[in-house]
């Protein structure tokens, strides 16, 4: 499985593993190793579905889970322990709960070190951690994930954790900003500590509906306006969430709840993804009799600590107040766009609002990739920045096909006369190429020709291959 907008590998099976295929590596690299496994594009919402009845198992035991993404629950052990009269109990209870499930289960002090005590054992292994700094001092610094971050420590000379926690909190925050702090936080064991503030009793939003919602779309469209309410509320109080309480009343008086983490601060848009998730799994379950009556978002572990804005002197720049009066005039109206494309994903799906940017390739539908909105941009696997030799010359066609139809054209001694348009043949008045282009023939493709055929009503970029005729592209 592979994450689109990166295209690196998120997860893999055993024989994809057995062939050397890990996560975190590029999708290149697996489909190498291991040629005849097929890429499934992760889809966090599947996830979410799937996942389901592995949360419901845990529940089971102990109905304090909060769920941080699709695949991983934080379980605090303390009221468990209590009722179950030990931690091996509990740790039992639970492993054999979600054991025809597999899963990994790893327990610790914080939530940081427990992570990584699963990653760290295989399939339906268990690790209790004794002390989580000393565990977590003998880590390699790809435990924190960010790629990026890891190679500029790795680049400094800093290859674990403990070396990470060893340096001054000062100089991390002075280099990386607030990430900085954040992963010697992590380095050193501490857990995140909720700045206290005051706040209302219930900081909490719902809303009923007179007729209950019983379609994903309205559902969707209910938790995008639920969850704007929400962090819109905290925002003025200088606060964010990390974990939200989604809690439903289905027409029949049955109420569901579900509890979601996030190690950073809930954005509008990461809230609104796991509420319309959550959602969704519990309609398409059955598990809503009669539509959604009442739906509820109840935020907790409330944080003041916001991310540094590497961008904000560069966006100021030297106008002063009147460049900060144009930045606060464009604020409102990004965020009004941001609702309005939230909104249209919510109703169409994640796959129906796409974010074009370029990339690297021969055709002009290869040079760009498309991806969700609102997923993470990532590193382009293809750099356009490369020369490419052989790619189609200039210039750019204005239309390329995702999936280019087959055009009926005319040769006479391999020069291109006549274009069929519809039901009428078009006059070539001018064409250029051909441009011979090598096949992928690893992928069973054989080369190919391009030719720009110009005619009265239009230009055209053409792809023959094997005696066909595709249309790969259309210019202005």
């Amino acid at each position: 499985m592979v994450e689109s907008a990166i295209q690196r590998v998120v997860a893999c099976n055993t024989h994809a593993a057995a062939a050397g295929v890990e996560a975190g590596m590029l999708r290149r690299q697996a489909e190498a190793l291991c040629p005849t496994g097929v890429v499934l594009d992760r889809l966090p919402e599947v996830e979410a579905i799937g996942f389901e009845m592995v949360v419901s198992a845990v529940e089971d035991v102990t109905p304090r889970v909060e769920v941080a993404e699709p695949g991983l629950v934080f379980v605090p052990l303390q009221g468990a322990v209590r009722y179950y009269g030990s931690e091996a109990e509990v740790v039992e209870r639970v492993h054999s709960a979600v054991g025809t499930h597999g899963g990994r289960i790893g327990v610790a002090g914080g939530p940081f070190a427990a992570r990584c005590a699963a990653a760290a054992v295989g399939d339906g292994g268990v690790m209790v951690v004794g002390d989580d700094t000393g565990f977590l001092a003998s880590l390699e610094v790809g435990a924190l994930g960010d790629s990026d971050l890891v190679a500029t420590l790795r680049w400094l000379g800093i290859t674990t954790l403990g070396e990470l926690s060893s340096l001054p909190r000062a100089a991390l925050a002075s280099r990386f900003g607030q990430q900085g702090i954040e992963v010697h936080r992590l380095a050193a064991g501490e857990d995140r500590d909720p700045v206290p503030r005051l706040l209302p009793d219930d900081p909490a939003v719902e809303q009923r509906f007179e007729d209950p919602l019983e379609t994903l779309d309205q559902a969707g469209f209910a938790a995008r306006r639920l969850t704007h309410q929400l962090v819109s509320g905290l925002a003025r109080l200088g606060v964010a969430a990390h974990l939200v309480v989604v809690e439903a009343e289905a027409g029949d008086g049955s109420l569901h709840h579900r509890v979601w983490r996030s190690a950073d601060p809930f954005t509008e848009s990461a809230l609104a993804d796991r509420v319309w998730w959550q959602l969704r799994a519990w309609i398409e379950a059955g598990g809503v009799p009669g539509g959604v009556a009442r739906l509820r978002l109840a935020p907790d572990d409330l944080s003041g600590e916001g991310r540094q804005l590497p961008m904000l002197e560069h966006l100021w720049g030297t106008g002063g107040s009147e460049a900060w009066g144009r930045w606060q005039e464009v604020i409102p109206a990004r965020m009004e766009a941001e609702r309005s494309i939230a909104r249209a994903q919510a109703v169409l799906g994640a796959d129906s609002v796409l974010v074009a940017r370029p990339q690297g390739g021969r055709l002009p539908g290869d040079r760009v990739h498309w991806r969700p909105w609102g997923e993470p941009v990532g590193s382009a696997e293809r750099d356009p920045g490369d020369p490419w030799p052989g790619s189609t010359p200039a210039p750019t066609p204005a239309l390329a096909p995702s999936d280019p139809p087959m055009i009926e054209v005319e040769w006479e001694e391999g020069m291109p006369v006549r274009v069929r348009l519809g039901a009428r043949w078009e006059p070539v008045s001018s064409w250029a190429g051909p441009w011979r282009l090598t096949g992928r023939w690893w992928k069973g493709e054989g080369p190919a020709d391009r030719y720009q055929i110009v005619t009265s009503v239009g230009a055209f970029l053409c792809l023959v291959r094997e005696g066909r005729t595709y249309l790969v592209g259309v210019y202005d």
